[in-house]
């Protein structure tokens, strides 16, 4: 199953890498070269849209996938994209390179499994491996979190991209705690009732994926990075009312259009599941999301230094969601 887990997910990528062509409009002649690090599954399908929406405003999107968020995020470091997705909270800290958050994407909604079997309680993980998404990601930063609160230390943090390869591998056997999203948490549950253990978190409150870009750029093309940040909360908001939309953009767009229809069927109860919860961050963050962020990645270790000192405009750029905001209303 891990093996067919990965195959769709590569060839989800595949069928959307070829990035989105600027429609004819006199708004802007701006490009935004988006870095995403992983590849597109029906989780992202949302954002995809609001990229969608971006264009038909008139500025011309290009989307590159790839492997890691680490390698997203070197590219928008060196210059080849302008806009990456992620958490590059460390980045910013320990490297002082020149970027900033600018849009909360995403909250932290993920969930510690282990195997029945072999763990009970957070305790016995204390010198045993643990699977993560990638390195610098929420998942990581969770997982270190719960370590410092709970004095326990693992042998090994390994990185594998992508809450259902993880979840494929749990059901194989090859790892044995890890950390997933909630449908992949169900998905656990439902087809190895009694297998898995989903520990204890707490209240853990800070983005999961933020849209961020280097400082020049945000300065420089104002108008288009306005737009995107625009289109995302609008679309996040249009979720929250009706999560079945995702699934009329996903036509009209020509989104994932050769998934197999096993993952098709996944969208509706994962929007829905989005918006029950009321997941989306529908102002994007923005200050008071920064100054979470801070103080969980500083728990984490991900970044030093007392939260309660540490600068919002060291890490963060708030004007494009503040006159995001203030045009759209808040909700």
């Amino acid at each position: 199953m891990l093996n067919s887990l990965a195959h769709m997910r590569r060839f989800a990528g595949g069928a959307l890498v070829a990035a989105a062509l600027a429609l004819p409009s006199a708004a802007s002649a701006d490009t935004i070269r988006i870095a995403f690090g992983d590849i597109a599954t029906v989780e992202s399908l949302h954002f995809l849209a609001a990229v969608e929406r971006a264009k038909e405003k008139g500025v011309d999107v290009e989307m590159t996938f790839f492997k890691s968020e680490d390698v997203a995020a070197q590219a928008v470091v060196s210059g080849d994209a302008d806009v990456g997705v992620g958490t590059p909270y460390a980045l910013i800290q320990k490297v002082k390179a020149p970027i900033r958050v600018f849009l909360q994407l995403s909250t932290l909604r993920f969930y510690p499994i282990v195997n029945a079997e072999a763990y009970k309680t957070w305790k016995d993980l204390d010198g045993q491996e643990v699977a993560v998404h990638a390195r610098g990601s929420g998942t990581e930063a969770i997982m270190k979190l719960m370590a410092e609160r709970e004095g326990i230390k693992y042998s090994n943090i390994s990185y594998v991209p992508g809450a259902e390869v993880r979840a494929g591998a749990l059901l194989q056997g090859n790892i044995k705690a890890s950390i997933v999203d909630s449908p992949n948490r169900n998905m656990l549950m439902e087809k190895a009732p009694g297998k898995f253990i989903v520990l204890p978190l707490g209240e853990v409150k800070a983005s999961d994926e933020a849209l961020y870009a280097n400082t020049k750029f945000l300065e420089e093309h104002q108008a288009a990075v306005d737009i995107l940040v625009e289109a995302v909360l609008q679309t996040w908001r249009d979720v929250q009312a009706n999560p079945d939309v995702v699934v009329e953009w996903r036509e009209k767009y020509g989104l994932l259009a050769d998934i197999p229809d096993d993952m098709a069927a996944e969208i509706k109860p994962y929007f829905k599941d989005l918006s029950d919860g009321k997941a989306l961050p529908l102002n994007g963050g923005g200050e008071a999301a920064a100054k979470d962020d801070l103080a969980f990645y500083t728990l984490a270790g991900q970044i030093e230094g007392d939260p309660e000192t540490l600068a919002v405009a060291d890490f963060w750029e708030v004007g494009p969601v503040n006159r995001a905001v203030a045009k759209l209303g808040a909700q």
